[in-house]
């Protein structure tokens, strides 16, 4: 069973909700939102559980030890960062890190795998409500277009979330090489030309940052899926929120 939500949390996408209907309503641009993908509108821990298990059961015969301690994972053992998670199943010899997130690496960032992701709770619903509002969505990633758009574009478009629509763009790196940081970097102020950005969610601290220096009439929400931020901090104007429920 879920937890509740943060106690600002709703607040927070009510005032979100509201403010683009009004701003909708005065019939200029569409106002817009911005939402990350990855640890915003999706949980991608069971992308990285397929690959661990996959590549379990590919070594089982050399190296039986590690086999099962990968198989042993379950997706409440999932964190932020590989080597967190592959600590949570005892794995934490340098060399062995080393090859499974070599494995990972590979394999994480495909399009194929893109569709194992799930939506984050109340995500689908929160999303159409700001659309059928009359706001512009951007989904804004630092996924690469081409080894992550088809299965981006196929995954949003199975689970519900408005897709090729009017006032629907999906904002991704044009290749692998270019660092996210920097990419979101370049791009906000583009967005920003399109219309009055009202919201924009993310789960980098960085991007929250930035976006709140470009957009200081925006509500910026850092949205801590990983449970990672502190729930009191509220010292930089940005919103702290878990998910989408309303």
């Amino acid at each position: 069973m879920l937890p509740p939500p943060l106690p600002n949390q709703i607040g927070v996408l009510q005032r979100v909700l509201d403010r683009v209907a009004v701003a909708a309503a005065d019939g200029g641009p569409a106002p817009i939102c911005i939402f990350g993908l990855d640890g915003v509108l999706y949980d991608s821990r069971p992308r990285t559980l397929q690959v661990l298990l996959e590549y379990a059961a590919e070594i089982r015969a050399e190296d039986p030890e590690l086999a099962a301690a990968l198989s042993s994972m379950t997706i409440e053992q999932v964190r932020y960062l590989l080597s967190d998670t592959l600590r949570e199943c005892g794995v934490t010899h340098a060399d062995v890190l080393r090859d499974v997130t070599a494995v990972w690496r590979e394999r994480f960032y495909t399009d194929d795998y893109a569709l194992l992701d799930q939506p984050t709770p109340g995500a689908v619903e929160f999303v159409r409500a700001i659309h059928g509002a009359g706001g512009s969505i951007i989904y804004f990633s630092g996924r690469d277009v081409p080894s992550m758009l088809l299965g981006t574009l196929t995954s949003l478009r199975d689970h519900g979330f408005p897709i090729a629509s009017v006032g629907v763009q999906t904002v991704l790196k044009p290749d692998a090489t270019l660092g996210t940081e920097a990419f979101k970097r370049r791009q906000f102020p583009r967005i920003g030309k399109l219309g009055d950005v009202i919201a924009v969610f993310d789960q980098d601290p960085m991007s929250c940052e930035q976006a709140k220096e470009l957009f200081p009439n925006a509500d910026v929400a850092l949205v801590d899926t990983w449970h990672e931020a502190d729930e009191q901090s509220d010292t930089t104007n940005i919103s702290l929120v878990r998910d989408f429920r309303l």
